[in-house]
């Protein structure tokens, strides 16, 4: 029997082979390559401020840079496949190196984080003091301070008194870098008005005062009281003397009028005695406006007074002593025995 020859593949087939092997090893680490670069780059996180006119090339850059994706293009490419390319807006986005490509993509094309800045206005302080604290934040204060002089903003404020003293809202407001002195100003006084409640009116009307009338009396409890517990009983105190005709008798509103601070009034030189449509030792009733900014608390103290002693008699005069303590009397002999003991 005869053997048969055992046939040779030809060179060539192998040669074929071996280049289609090349190529698919190839195309798969191509595949393989760029895969990668639509993965976490690990970069820090890193919060991206778009300003106006940035475009998302630069941006895209500037995230190769920062790590925050292996590739701009791909990051480019991603939101042109996503329709979302032109949907950068200005603002902040917090980003992390962790993030995968299309996260990243999504995040750009979501809202932005707005800068803001925050100005914190104490409970008590004047109109004259909030230059200054807008002018710290970077702000222009003058500018601040025209505006808050403009009584014309507030309905309680106008035709009544020089400026918006006692009617912008004591808080801490996150403010945009951009925002005007007229919006900053709208914004305090929109924050007052919320306060205004029908049912806090409607409490303030009980005790026989307009909105005015509680915002200024709120402003001497702010000024007089040595912390929000004394408040109700401060509150309760004026009013009961407004109620008996007697005056109220407030040091701070003599300052305001003399445009003074409280620790330079001075009794030796005659400040008690003059007179101003502020001062409540030369007037009766409540001084002519708001002596500052009162809070929350000084304005719940209003319309939520303890008008009563401990023994059923109405309230009308306090000291405070040495002792740290509010001492309340019902008669004037008995609040000058307290004043002789505990100042």
């Amino acid at each position: 029997m005869t053997r048969l020859a055992r046939r040779r593949t030809p060179w060539w087939v192998w040669v074929l082979l071996a280049i289609v092997l090349l190529v698919a090893a190839a195309v798969g680490g191509v595949y393989v390559y760029v895969r990668g670069l639509f993965g976490a780059a690990g970069g820090a996180p890193y919060t991206l401020d778009v300003k106006p006119g940035d475009s998302l090339p630069m941006v895209a850059r500037t995230l190769e840079t920062k790590h925050i994706v292996k590739n701009a293009r791909v990051l480019r490419y991603v939101m042109d496949r996503n329709g979302t390319a032109g949907k950068l807006k200005e603002g902040l986005y917090d980003l992390t190196g962790r993030m995968t490509v299309d996260q990243v993509a999504a995040t750009l094309a979501g809202p932005a984080r707005l800068p803001t800045v925050n100005v914190t206005i104490p409970e008590g302080r004047r109109i004259k003091d909030m230059p200054a604290i807008f002018a710290k934040a970077g702000f222009d204060g003058a500018a601040v301070l025209t505006v808050l002089k403009d009584e014309a903003l507030s309905p309680y404020a106008k035709g009544k008194q020089p400026d918006l003293e006692g009617f912008v809202f004591p808080d801490t407001y996150a403010l945009r870098p951009k925002e005007t002195p007229r919006q900053i100003v709208q914004t305090m006084l929109e924050r007052m008005n919320q306060e205004f409640t029908p049912a806090n009116v409607a409490l303030a009307k009980a005790q026989g005062l307009s909105v005015r009338g509680w915002v200024i009396l709120a402003s001497m409890v702010q000024a007089e009281a040595a912390n929000s517990a004394e408040m109700p009983v401060v509150a309760g105190i004026f009013l009961n003397r407004l109620k008996e005709g007697i005056a109220l008798g407030s040091d701070p509103t003599v300052a305001y009028g003399l445009g003074k601070d409280l620790p330079d009034l001075d009794r030796s030189a005659g400040d008690f005695k003059k007179d101003t449509p502020y001062s409540t030792y030369t007037r009766q009733g409540l001084p002519a406006g708001p002596i500052n900014s009162p809070g929350n608390a000084a304005l719940q103290s209003v319309i939520h007074p303890i008008l009563k002693m401990t023994d059923g008699r109405d309230a009308l005069y306090f000291v405070h002593g040495l002792d740290g303590k509010i001492h309340v009397n019902h008669d004037y002999a008995a609040h000058l025995r307290d004043v002789a003991r505990y100042r």
